[in-house]
């Protein structure tokens, strides 16, 4: 190349070089001008979050008091605002709205609709009018914007955060390392009633007044100088109760103002150890209230269970906070949850309904077929059920006469008698059970049980300053059916004489309930 050549060259990549030098220096004022009408926001946020510089907190901060200086501007995360009832808000520009959209499909039975889409805003200007005296990996940063002191946006966010924090026909779950509110759940234990869980009249008394009688001790337990907290345990072969009792207790629980917490799992993307300290933190902060694990058994395993054990019983605090927990295999549960008090010291066993609890079940079905007069369900009907359907839990009983329904509801014109149809059912499912391995080991492992006579019941007590009468020896139950009675905790107390609302009878509740505290296993 030539003189000349390299001089051509040389100015051809000087004037390039102005010409982006000056394009690239072009003041922000003259920017402003070529902007749409519109957000004044929308630009500046759009060039500097497509870049690689990602601190939009302190870019969005600072370029927001640039544009409004009359503004106080007041950064904040994970408050829903604009979903807080109490503020009314309207996008400046919505042509410059950017939301995110999620499909949500809808149960077919509520409708024609398939789905429906639920924006989430991405970018967006909103004016917010009020009354005042995220998702994992990414976050979606907000700012109120007030002409004026900031204690009126604080206000608002203080709302807001106080509103998002109750729960509005909801059930807190945890799952994946997060508590969300679920209504679905909520929706769900609404249909638990008392009266369609078949438990003697007895066992649900007891276990409702272990539960409610609890939280209503709170000045007792401080009294006593004792930890206002208690454990409780459902155990016992699967379909027989536990789940829907949890569901009426959760129900009640809800009803009476103390928030029931629903963990679902432990595991998570920051470790078990971890969910464990977040549920607890939780619970601590929502006392009193109840703490509900299902299949402990499963959700407790030799990594987790010393950090589990020393979150219920340790230095930490936990007043206020009846945890309630289920399983199908109490064998499996490490002894330090099974057998020290202090933990869980009140243990119910959910076993396959005796004699009497399968007329009680079958009594349940005649009321509910009375209205029927296509089906014959004689008091003898109730009684033969009963007898033909030993070893059955109530999830076989349940399966024997909704199976019967269907079968019945599909005959196409020929008549069928309901009991011939039950019974065809009865045999099939007791055919299914003679096969099942779990309950072939249950029948082989059960050694029948009974309980030594018991002594002879005080039936006169006696009072006196300072102190109690003496304690009536408790009247033992001989008809349970659970392999190990040691684990057992009878559904029945005696209380010998009625004790009424006379200050003796205040006195053997106090002592009641102040020994159920200490983690006695049964009470008079």
């Amino acid at each position: 190349m030539d003189s000349k050549d390299m001089r051509k060259a040389m100015q051809e990549f000087e004037d390039a070089f102005i010409k982006v030098s000056f394009e690239e220096d072009t003041p922000e004022s003259d920017l402003k001008e070529k902007l749409p009408i519109g957000d004044p926001m929308y630009k500046s946020w759009a060039n500097h979050s497509s870049s690689k510089y990602t601190d939009v907190i302190s870019f969005g901060a600072r370029k927001l008091r640039e544009l409004f200086p009359k503004h106080t501007v007041t950064p904040f995360e994970y408050i829903n605002v604009l979903g807080f009832p109490g503020a009314i808000a309207q996008p400046v520009s919505p042509p410059d709205l950017i939301s995110n959209n999620f499909f949500v499909p809808v149960a077919t039975r509520l409708g024609k609709s398939t789905g429906i889409l639920i924006g989430q805003v991405r970018f967006g200007s909103f004016h917010v009018a009020w009354d005042f005296p995220a998702g994992f990996g990414e976050t979606t940063q907000q700012y109120l914007l007030h002409e004026g002191p900031e204690e009126p946006a604080r206000q608002l966010l203080m709302s807001s955060g106080l509103w998002g924090n109750e729960l509005h026909e909801e059930i807190y779950v945890f799952n994946q390392g997060w508590w969300q509110k679920n209504h679905d759940l909520w929706v769900e234990i609404q249909k638990a009633n008392w009266d369609d869980i078949i438990l003697k009249d007895q066992f649900k008394k007891n276990l409702k007044k272990d539960v409610f009688g609890f939280f209503e001790a709170e000045d007792l337990y401080k009294s006593l100088a004792i930890p206002w907290k208690r454990g409780l345990i459902m155990y016992g072969p699967p379909g027989n109760g536990k789940t829907i009792s949890m569901k009426a207790v959760m129900k009640e629980c809800d009803a009476r103002g103390y928030t029931p917490l629903y963990v679902k799992s432990f595991q998570s993307w920051m470790g078990e150890e971890a969910s464990m300290a977040a549920v607890f933190d939780k619970a601590r902060q929502m006392s009193p209230c109840l703490l509900i694990l299902e299949d402990l058994d499963s959700l407790i395993n030799d990594q987790n269970r010393s950090f589990f054990l020393n979150e219920l019983d340790g230095f930490e605090g936990n007043d206020g906070l009846l945890v309630m927990a289920s399983t199908n295999h109490f064998d499996r549960l490490d002894p330090g949850l099974s057998g020290r008090p202090s933990r869980f010291d009140r243990k119910y066993c959910f076993d396959d309904p005796d004699l009497v609890e399968r007329a009680l079940y079958a009594k349940y079905w005649q009321q509910k077929l009375s209205d029927n007069d296509a089906i014959d369900f004689p008091d003898s009907l109730v009684d033969e059920i009963a007898k033909r359907t030993d070893r059955f839990s109530f999830a076989y009983l349940k399966e024997a006469f909704v199976s019967t329904l269907v079968l019945l509801a599909d005959t196409e014109g020929e008549k069928r008698d309901f009991a011939t149809v039950l019974w065809g059912q009865v045999k099939s499912l007791r055919d299914q059970l003679d096969k099942d391995p779990e309950h072939i080991q249950r029948a082989s492992q059960y050694k029948p049980f009974s309980w030594p006579t018991p002594p002879q019941v005080l039936q006169k007590r006696t009072s006196h300053a300072g102190g109690f009468g003496p304690r009536a020896a408790p009247r033992w139950r001989t008809d349970m059916n659970c392999a190990n009675p040691n684990m057992t905790m009878p559904g029945e107390f005696n209380s010998g004489n009625p004790v009424g609302d006379s200050r003796l009878g205040r006195d053997m509740r106090n002592m009641a309930l102040a020994a159920a505290a200490m983690g006695r296993s049964f009470i008079a």
